[in-house]
């Protein structure tokens, strides 16, 4: 099973690109799914058909062509099925407490609620095996890297929430329940938090495996360029694998073109298009050129998927769904040392934030922070240098000789 990511910055045209690359997969004779995460549901409009939710489920899988279907999810549905004990225990205290009905509604709802739903679809999906590709469009990058980051980060919250409730279920008592004031969880509201940090361990098993990779889509312009710059290098904190960069609405290439507008124009896309070479080698570089109209429905968005340039995955059905070289965290034994490796592309030291708390690492670029649970073995070691090279942040560890005085 490949699973295909888009993301980019609103309006450089993913929607298009995830439509066009699912289109074209699907005529290769890849069965193909292709869903949206992104809340301003475009798939449908580019696709051409009704991907309107069920009232009575919140999903509608729809079969765009033979080998292709389509699909959008409708978070509120599947909250209110999915969510509702843990919500109706947290209503309870926060009730015991006096807070407004009204408030504490809004604050018992399941934070990125939304981006939740959308990636337990996409877990049901690969497990049902009805599909050899998954294609995603993502929402635009600011929120496509919060849905990423998700899973690991809410996972992180519910281990430390269950056994804390578990254990309350064993040491109090009805008695000493209604001393507290508080109402104590029942086994339904453990099993549902449970069930939540099953699925997220399985959703990022899924986003980290090496047939799982994202695309970035841009433009040639400076002001987009820069802002997938920094998208490539926030994936990678989060080890993500980034396998192809798809720059969209290119004009064609006219010798000596006397408008001067449009003179202008194909120089400064040049200029931009060197730039995304440079900036983001050794990654595939994909052109997509501005066709004379609008690209709706399916057969226009199978001629813009051959129209792409550079496109390896244009030539056949395995290059489509060949797996993505994996580039995540890696961790080498160097002497009696260790080096823990994290891609960190387009930054340099004084960019990143290192900091090591009990058994985590804590690694900030800019506004994204990721914290890393850290190997058993470096767990008994303390870090002794740092730095950013070759593209990676490189962290050293050495035996703790309070815990392995033999070393």
């Amino acid at each position: 099973m490949r699973v295909l990511l888009f993301t980019g910055k609103g309006g450089v045209g993913k929607t298009t690109t995830a439509a066009a690359t699912a289109v074209h997969a699907a005529r290769q004779g890849i069965k193909t799914l292709v869903m949206s995460t992104d809340a301003a549901h475009s798939l449908g409009d580019a696709l051409d058909v009704d991907l309107t939710p069920r009232e009575s489920s919140g999903e509608c899988l729809v079969e765009v062509e033979p080998g292709l279907a389509a699909l959008q999810v409708s978070a509120p549905h599947a909250m209110r099925r999915s969510w509702r004990s843990v919500q109706d225990y947290l209503l309870g205290v926060l009730a015991t407490v006096g807070v407004d009905a009204v408030v504490a509604e809004e604050l018992t709802s399941l934070p990125g609620a939304e981006e939740v739903v959308a990636l337990l679809e996409l877990r049901a999906q690969v497990e049902s095996g009805l599909f050899d590709l998954v294609v995603v469009d993502c929402a635009p990058t600011a929120e496509a890297l919060r849905l990423l980051a998700l899973p690991e980060a809410l996972s992180w919250h519910l281990e430390r929430l269950l056994p804390a409730q578990r254990g309350l279920l064993r040491s109090l008592r009805p008695v000493a329940a209604a001393a507290a004031g508080l109402p104590v969880p029942g086994a339904d509201v453990v099993g549902a938090v449970g069930r939540w940090l099953q699925h997220l361990r399985e959703v990022q098993d899924i986003l980290r495996a090496g047939t799982t990779s994202v695309r970035l889509v841009t433009t040639p312009e400076r002001v987009v360029v820069a802002e997938s710059r920094r998208t490539l290098t926030s994936l990678s904190l989060y080890g993500f694998t980034v396998d192809q960069v798809v720059v969209n609405r290119v004009f064609p290439q006219t010798a000596g073109d006397a408008d001067p507008w449009r003179a202008s124009w194909n120089r400064a896309q040049q200029r931009g298009l060197a730039e995304v070479r440079e900036s983001f080698e050794p990654l595939p570089v994909v052109v997509t050129p501005y066709l004379a109209e609008e690209p709706i429905g399916v057969d226009a968005l199978a001629a813009l998927a051959l129209a792409r340039q550079g496109d390896p995955g244009a030539a056949s059905a395995e290059l489509l769904l060949a797996p993505a070289a994996h580039r995540g965290m890696s961790l080498d034994r160097d002497g009696t040392a260790y080096v823990l490796r994290l891609p960190l592309p387009l930054v340099t030291a004084a960019e990143v934030d290192l900091k090591r708390r009990g058994d985590e690492l804590l690694v900030a670029v800019g506004d994204h922070r990721r914290v890393l649970s850290l190997p058993s073995v470096l767990r008994r070691c303390v870090v002794t240098g740092a730095g950013v090279r070759d593209g990676a942040l490189h962290v050293r560890f050495v035996p703790d000789e309070k815990v392995w005085p033999q070393q």
